[in-house]
C-alpha cells in the first residue's frame, strides 16, 4: 500500500523500560515477571500471584543496584533522546529528497511507563494512520521483540492504524558501522605500548528452551559479530550475562569467561555489550561495577565500549532502518 506523500508517518520505538525511581522497582519487577511470553510460572492462574511474591522478595536487592547507578534506570531519558534525534533526522531529509511526508516518533515500553498500551491511543489521537514499529533490540528474540510486539498487536487491533513492524536489524550496515566506530574508540582508550585488548562480546542471556524451540537470537548475535569482525581485526570471545531464575541459560556466562581469559594471561579486556543499544542496569551496574571489579581482582583491566545511545552514526542507522521498513509494505 502506498503512503500519501503529504501525510504524517508515525514511528514507534519499542523498548523494555526500566524503573524511573527506587519506588518503581517493585512494580517494574512485577510487570516483568507477569509476562508469560518470557517467564512461565505454572499454572497460568498463579502467574500474577507468583510474580507479586518474586517482586516482593527481590525488590530490595535490586533497589541496591539502582542506587549505585543514580537511583533509577536511564532508559526512558535515553530512548526519548533517541526518538527526538531520529525524528529530526527523518524530517530533515525532506529538503534533500523533495518528499513532503513528515514523521513523528513515539516511544513505548513493555514493562514501565510510558507503556505501549498508553501510547497507542495518543498516536491515534494525533491523527497518525500509518505506523512503522521498530523494536530497539537489534537481534530478535521472543523474550524481547516478540513480547513487545505481542503486546503492541493486542492493543493496536482496536485502532484504525495500519502498521509495519521491523523485527530485527542485526546486520544493517550502518548499525554495524556504528558498532565498529565504538569498538575502535574503545581500543584507542588503551594507551600506546599496552597490549591490544581482547574483545569480549557480552549479550543478555536467554533460557536454553527458547533456542531449542527455534528462537533466532543466538544465530543473529553471531551474525552481528561476523559483520563486525569483517570490518575490524580483533581477537574475541562471546559470553552471556544477566541470568536470573532456576532455569537452564545459554552460556558461557560473562563472569566465567572473564575468569578463563585471566587464566590465559589476558590483561586488557574490552567488553562490548552486543545486544544492547542503550545504557541501563546491565551496562552501568553489571559490566561497569560488578565485572570491572571482578576483573581487577584477577589482574585484568576491563573497559567497556560506550553504548550507542544517541551517537550520530547510530541515529543515522535508525533512520536507514526506518526508511527501508517503509519500502517493505504494510501489515494486513
Amino acid at each position: 500500500m502506498n503512503i500519501n506523500s503529504s501525510e504524517t508517518v508515525g514511528v514507534f520505538l519499542l523498548n523494555l523500560g526500566g524503573p524511573d525511581s527506587l519506588e518503581a522497582v517493585r512494580p517494574f519487577l512485577f510487570n516483568l515477571f507477569s509476562d508469560r511470553e518470557i517467564i512461565r510460572l505454572w499454572p497460568s492462574f498463579m502467574q500474577k500471584p507468583l510474580a507479586y511474591l518474586i517482586s516482593s522478595l527481590r525488590h530490595k536487592k535490586t533497589e541496591g543496584y539502582y542506587r549505585l547507578i543514580g537511583g533509577k534506570s536511564p532508559i526512558f531519558d535515553i530512548t526519548t533522546a533517541q526518538a527526538e534525534a531520529l525524528e529530526g533526522r527523518l524530517n530533515d531529509s525532506r529538503s534533500t529528497t523533495h518528499d513532503s511526508r513528515s514523521f513523528k516518533v513515539y516511544i513505548g515500553m513493555r514493562y514501565w511507563h510510558p507503556l505501549i498500551e498508553d501510547v497507542i491511543p495518543k498516536i491515534q489521537k494525533d491523527g497518525v494512520r500509518k505506523l512503522v514499529v521498530l523494536s530497539l533490540y537489534p537481534q530478535y528474540s521472543i523474550a524481547t521483540t516478540g513480547s513487545s510486539l505481542s503486546r503492541f498487536k493486542a492493543v493496536v487491533a482496536k485502532f484504525p492504524i495500519e502498521w509495519q513492524a521491523i523485527t530485527s536489524w542485526y546486520d544493517n550496515e550502518l548499525y554495524i558501522d556504528a558498532m565498529v566506530h565504538k569498538i575502535q574508540k574503545g581500543i584507542e582508550s588503551f594507551k600506546n605500548g599496552e597490549p591490544v585488548p581482547h574483545v569480549l562480546f557480552s549479550a543478555h542471556s536467554l533460557p536454553k528452551k527458547f533456542i531449542k524451540e527455534g528462537d533466532p537470537y543466538v544465530k543473529q548475535i553471531k551474525g552481528t559479530i561476523q559483520k563486525i569482525t569483517e570490518k575490524i581485526d580483533i581477537t574475541w570471545d562471546l559470553s552471556y550475562q544477566s541470568r536470573s531464575g532456576p532455569v537452564e541459560w545459554i552460556g558461557p556466562s560473562t563472569d566465567n569467561v572473564i575468569e578463563k581469559l585471566a587464566g590465559e594471561g589476558v590483561r586488557n579486556l574490552l567488553v562490548v555489550p552486543i545486544s544492547f543499544v542503550s545504557d541501563h542496569i546491565e551496562t552501568l551496574y553489571e559490566i561497569d561495577i560488578l565485572y570491572k571489579s571482578m576483573a581487577a581482582s584477577l589482574g585484568v583491566r576491563l573497559e567497556r565500549v560506550e553504548s550507542l545511545n544517541t551517537s550520530a552514526p547510530f541515529v543515522k542507522a535508525l533512520k536507514d532502518i526506518v526508511l527501508k521498513g517503509l519500502k517493505a509494505g504494510w501489515a494486513e
